[in-house]
């Protein structure tokens, strides 16, 4: 724990870490809240542990994060406003497309909200655009969530714009990267992640995949580094090892793991399925890697690693079922806790040998999940896309502590800060407290 309090403090220097959720998987980019202590019941239809909810514009399934007592948010809202056929971009070339793009112009907002009251603070359209591919019909044109450095915002349209606002809502920086390729058009979700200046943006697509890695004051390139992959929708994880700072990203082809001084590739692993989405866990002086569309794979990767891997290198364990499509994984000390492709079957591995604790056991009350889960105050927090949050308590077994209805469809993942949990629901953004 203190391991993982000291690279908070680190990366983000201007915060603490009870007072804020930086970036969608939390303080420590896990899944962990170490000192909140939210609610374990609530219910949204009869108000019991609401403190407040609030209407949300557009459309998105990106995970809030929160920054001195505000809540940002992402979306997008289509307008009435039809584009003229000039105006409609050009379909891409030689990418199979099971999506139909829009002829509508879409409003790409980010909005704060009051953490204690839920009050539009601020709310700037960052810009208007009509998108060049469909999505997913489960997907959105905001599946990005935003990060903070504790002074300034920086949110990821993806195709649309990246761009840096103070906490005011004041734009400070526009960069345009160009338009995302996505496998079968089924939509983007580009992530930023902030350390020490820099900021880095997944743009793995079906032709051009890069790293990006900028200056986060300017929004300059500092490197681009060219990627040997096809469209994933994972997120960088940035750690520390050895003197240096790594950047690990899951993909389809490889693992990889870059030097964020230059982009360099350190060392790679293959054996990831189709469309990887998890992000990557730390574990000691090891990465855990894990996906699981059109088959199952889990790796635990030593950071010591050099050269390519493939799929038969020195690695510390391999495992072959049940691990996650959407959803990434959660750590609780020595455990990785995950549930199978998008179903209700939990899986938990000893996360230094990969020996399962159990194997895909049924979590009751809960159907398909696309939210990651989080821990936090001793207790494990699954959301479904329906809006039932069904709460465990770690152990050898499942056993169910609460199960929760919201009456609301929530696809993004729940935030823990202090007494509080936020969810995100399709209609709705919720806080939920232990109330009097």
């Amino acid at each position: 724990m203190y391991y993982l309090l000291s690279l908070f403090l680190l990366f983000f220097p201007y915060v603490t870490e009870e007072s804020v959720w930086p970036h969608w998987r939390g303080p420590n980019a896990n899944g962990t809240a170490p000192t909140a202590q939210p609610p374990i019941q609530w219910d949204g239809s009869t108000g019991k542990n609401i403190k407040w909810k609030v209407p949300l514009r557009g459309r998105g399934s990106a995970t809030p994060i929160i920054c001195q007592n505000q809540i940002f948010i992402v979306s997008a809202e289509k307008t009435d406003r039809l584009a003229k056929p000039e105006e409609l971009p050009k379909p891409p070339e030689g990418i199979q497309q099971m999506t139909t793009p829009p002829k509508h112009f879409y409003r790409f907002l980010v909005t704060s909200y009051d953490q204690a009251t839920g009050k539009v603070l601020w709310q700037k359209t960052a810009t208007e655009a009509v998108p060049h591919e469909g999505h997913h019909e489960t997907h959105s044109y905001a599946a990005g969530s935003p990060t903070t450095d504790g002074k300034k915002l920086y949110v990821s349209f993806g195709s649309f714009g990246i761009f840096c606002y103070d906490l005011q809502g004041n734009q400070l920086w526009e960069r345009q990267l160009g338009k995302l390729i996505t496998r079968r058009g089924w939509g983007e979700a580009v992530t930023p992640v902030y350390h020490q200046g820099k900021l880095l943006i997944n743009w793995d697509q079906e032709k051009g995949a890069a790293l990006f890695c900028l200056d986060a004051e300017t929004g300059k390139t500092l490197w681009k580094a060219d990627r040997d992959e096809v469209t994933t929708w994972t997120t960088p994880l940035v750690t520390e090892y050895q003197g240096k700072t790594l950047v690990i990203m899951n993909g389809t082809k490889r693992i990889r793991c870059h030097d964020l001084a230059d982009g360099k590739v350190l060392w790679s692993c293959a054996g990831m399925t189709t469309n990887a989405i998890p992000s990557v866990l730390r574990f000691g002086d090891a990465i855990i890697s894990m996906s699981g569309y059109q088959g199952s794979h889990a790796v635990s990767i030593p950071l010591s690693s050099t050269g390519d891997l493939g799929t038969d290198g020195k690695v510390n364990w391999r495992y072959h079922t049940g691990t996650p499509y959407v959803p990434s994984p959660v750590q609780v000390e020595d455990r990785i806790y995950f549930t199978s492709a998008n179903g209700n079957l939990l899986t938990i591995l000893d996360a230094t040998t990969g020996k399962p604790i159990i194997e895909k056991q049924r979590i009751p009350g809960a159907r398909q999940f696309y939210a990651s889960p989080l821990y936090a105050d001793g207790r494990l927090y699954f959301t479904d896309r329906d809006g039932v949050t069904v709460v465990l308590q770690p152990g050898n077994e499942i056993k169910v502590m609460a199960t929760n209805k919201l009456g609301d469809a929530v696809d993004a993942s729940p935030v823990a800060v202090g007494k509080q949990l936020f969810l995100r629901g399709e209609q709705f953004l919720w806080c939920l407290e232990m109330l009097k």
